[in-house]
């Protein structure tokens, strides 16, 4: 077995998100004391935006790639390797401004390539390619999005929902860590549901 983990939170310390997912990797390693874990943290690391070349790469044939496009498509084929290799796919992220930090859009622009995680039918429907991999998402935000009013302004589980089954990846479970700036009660509410769900694991 092995987890892919991917940190988006620009706290390194003091981060929600970030220790719950150390919870969820510990769990995860005690039932799966084989297994592997490979953590991108995509803040010490950053991921450039895809550029120009990127997408030309994305819809060039392999057979018509230049060094210069096998150079813009290089970390994309990395990102990609990492993902459709894995078992688990745990993401941990926080919510800013209502959507997801700019590093894992970074991160998703790059694993959602045409062909490659994903094709288009004759008909123009959309079909995943990556397979057998399951993913959880670990989410903090400050408020709760727990009524009508305020799930509509929650576009971070939504699109990350839509994006992950577009590539295959339909096992989505999101262990969300709400209420970090509101009182003490409501956040330690949150994060004992959040710790329960890890150790059902």
């Amino acid at each position: 077995m092995k987890l892919l983990r991917i940190d988006a939170s620009s706290r390194i310390e003091h981060s929600e998100s970030r220790k719950i997912a150390d919870q969820f990797q510990q769990q995860w390693q005690k039932s799966n004391p084989d297994g592997s874990v490979i953590i991108r943290d995509i803040i010490k690391q950053p991921i450039p935006h895809i550029q120009q070349k990127t997408i030309e790469g994305f819809y060039t044939p392999s057979e018509n790639f230049t060094p210069e496009l096998q150079d813009a498509t290089k970390l994309s084929d990395q990102l990609i390797a990492e993902l459709t290799g894995c078992d688990i796919v745990l993401i941990s992220t926080p919510m800013y401004n209502f959507g997801v930090p700019s590093a894992l859009k970074a991160w998703v622009d790059h694993i959602v390539r045409i062909n490659k995680t994903f094709g288009v039918s004759k008909e123009g429907a959309f079909y995943g390619m990556v397979k057998n991999v399951n993913a959880y998402i670990i989410t903090a935000a400050g408020a709760v999005y727990a009524s009508e009013e305020m799930k509509a302004l929650n576009f971070l589980q939504p699109y990350l929902q839509t994006v992950l089954g577009l590539i295959g990846i339909t096992d989505v479970t999101f262990i969300s860590l709400e209420g970090t700036t509101m009182d003490a009660a409501t956040f330690d509410e949150m994060k004992a549901d959040a710790l329960e769900k890890i150790i059902k694991i």
